[in-house]
């Protein structure tokens, strides 16, 4: 699943800096060093351009620093998908300089962050020259998170037809200051992203992660306008999230419910939208130490880990009063079902080895149905509860069951994330086909998983980067029929962390170990071409952005 088989599984800045405000936010924002010092451009991308206003697709052919050619796009991670320069002598900010926007609009946040960050004043009213301006402009093109940003005549103006592209076009200005050696280049870039859902997955529930922890990754994830955090926070080691409704499967190390909407508050004003995730019906081991009545067993008894009754409705119950709990806490339009590595499907003979499900599928479904209807079943019910609660539902692939009585239901979205498993053998051209709507959390590229169990290795972001697409779900191959691959088919895609031992790496080295896989998955997402730039190149443009 989610989770790996488990356990089975300046000194120098070209140009005239006005004022020592100026020199301030050039060097808050990391340009005091030369740009020569970082540059990755080849003698060709160093030659001569003409600044004819032709359209620049991708940051590929020069650094974008003062001085380079009229003709380059900003250098930002993901890279500007389209760019037209123009002849002017681009925008600095100054002393003078402000952020303007209505700072009673839907804008205030978006305008006093980047102010914040830029060392500017916010100003509501009307822009002048060395101002930045943000406004949303209904028709703009580019969806909810598409955005313009236009320099001119000394200023520049950010439009969107809503707020998370306008705080996109932010975060262009921010790095583009700082790989411009503290200036935009005279044009205007039009950007959005090539997929909805981008995010980080981070399993909380087997790992302890600090609220600051995971607010820090907040921050990082909007700088690479990323927009989904996962928070896989129930499994067999832990329960991280203070619960009133069943305190007594809550681990002694928790995120407390403040802490959590302080995350989410956080979140919300990054564009950020959080899923949480109770894992059901395996991955209950937590849920299971406090109700050992619940445990699954086989004929002769054994129990198997995580795994609760499916057949006994007090295991819907308190699954279900735990959704109904946490639903509020979690106010964005997701919830994660699980659903993955349900042990009793991983046997030779279910209905041999389970008879009381077998009994139960058949009681409830009819004489052809199978152990694996009756977990079709409860996903389908708690799909209908998340739904209830206002929430789409999400799961992992080798929850769904095909060939059954009982058929997954089709609004519930598929995160794949394996098919190398004996026991999950379908491919991903089998949801696709059934109409299903996917996510990619490929097993092969986007999973960072603690202590490399399972073969499994830290991924350094170049896999991804060179070889990874969208289409990529399983193994190292696309899927071959780009008519099931688009964006409406393949809905984006998510890093995933597991705590499968949960010691071998400390908060800060896990940090590190993600940044630049996230930075690469951010470049993937958001632009859908060939990246503009090689590795080497990538690698120190994420230096330099602090990415």
């Amino acid at each position: 699943m989610g989770v790996p088989l488990r356990n089975a599984r300046a000194s120098t800045i070209r140009g005239v800096i006005a004022g020592a405000a100026a020199t301030f936010v050039l060097i808050a924002l990391g340009c005091q060093h030369p740009p020569s010092q970082t540059s990755s451009r080849s003698p060709a991308e160093t030659s001569s351009r003409s600044p004819a206003e032709t359209t620049a697709r991708s940051p590929s052919s020069s650094s974008g620093a003062p001085g380079a050619a009229h003709s380059a796009p900003p250098r930002t991670i993901p890279s500007v998908r389209d760019f037209t320069p123009k002849s002017g002598p681009g925008w600095r900010p100054g002393p003078d300089s402000r952020v303007v926007a209505d700072l009673k609009g839907p804008l205030a946040d978006e305008a006093r962050t980047i102010a914040g960050e830029l060392g500017l004043r916010t100003a509501s009213g009307t822009a002048h020259r060395g101002d930045l301006s943000l406004a949303l402009q209904q028709g703009s093109g580019g969806g909810r998170e598409g955005y313009t940003l236009t320099v001119a005549k000394g200023s520049a103006r950010i439009t969107g037809s809503a707020g998370a592209g306008v705080f996109y076009g932010t975060r262009t200005v921010k790095q583009a200051l700082r790989s411009g050696g503290g200036r935009l280049l005279e044009g205007v870039v039009h950007d959005r992203p090539d997929r909805a859902q981008r995010g980080l997955n981070v399993d909380i529930a087997r790992k302890y992660f600090s609220p600051g922890w995971i607010e820090a990754r907040l921050r990082e994830m909007a700088d690479l306008k990323l927009n989904q955090l996962g928070l896989h926070f129930s499994d067999d080691q832990g329960f991280r999230i203070q619960s009133d409704t069943h305190p007594e499967i809550v681990s002694p190390q928790h995120l407390t419910k403040a802490q959590v909407r302080e995350i989410v508050a956080v979140a919300k004003r990054l564009h950020i939208t959080v899923i949480p995730e109770i894992d059901s019906p395996g991955h209950l081991g937590a849920v299971i130490r406090a109700h050992p009545q619940l445990q699954l067993r086989n004929a002769g008894g054994t129990t198997f880990q995580g795994a609760v009754d499916i057949s006994d409705p007090a295991s819907a119950r308190i699954v279900d009063q735990l959704m109904r709990e946490f639903a509020p806490l979690f106010p964005g339009r997701y919830w994660h079902l699980g659903a993955d590595e349900y042990l009793a499907l991983t046997v030779r003979d279910p209905q041999a080895s389970f008879p009381k499900l077998a009994a139960a599928a058949k009681e409830k479904y009819g004489q052809r149905a199978r152990v694996q209807d009756l977990a079709t079943g409860w996903l389908n019910d708690r799909a209908a509860v998340a739904r209830s609660l206002g929430k789409t539902p999400k799961a992992w692939n080798d929850g769904f069951f095909a060939g059954g009585v009982v058929t997954p239901d089709k609004r519930i979205q598929v995160e794949y994330w394996t098919g190398r498993a004996r026991e999950y053998p379908r491919p991903p051209q089998e949801y696709l086909r059934e109409g299903r709507k996917v996510v990619n959390v490929n097993d092969t590229y986007l999973y960072y998983v603690l202590g490399e169990p399972l073969d499994y290795r830290y991924p350094t972001g170049e896999g991804i980067y060179e070889e990874w697409t969208p289409a990529t779900l399983h193994g190292t191959q696309p899927v071959p029929d780009k008519r099931l691959t688009g964006p409406g088919h393949i809905l984006g895609a998510r890093l995933a962390i597991w705590g499968d031992r949960p010691d071998a790496q400390t908060q800060a080295q896990v940090a590190q170990g993600i940044r630049l896989p996230l930075a690469a998955l951010a470049q993937r997402l958001w632009d859908p071409g060939k990246p503009p730039l090689s590795w080497d190149e990538f690698t120190k443009l994420a230096n330099r952005l602090g990415v």
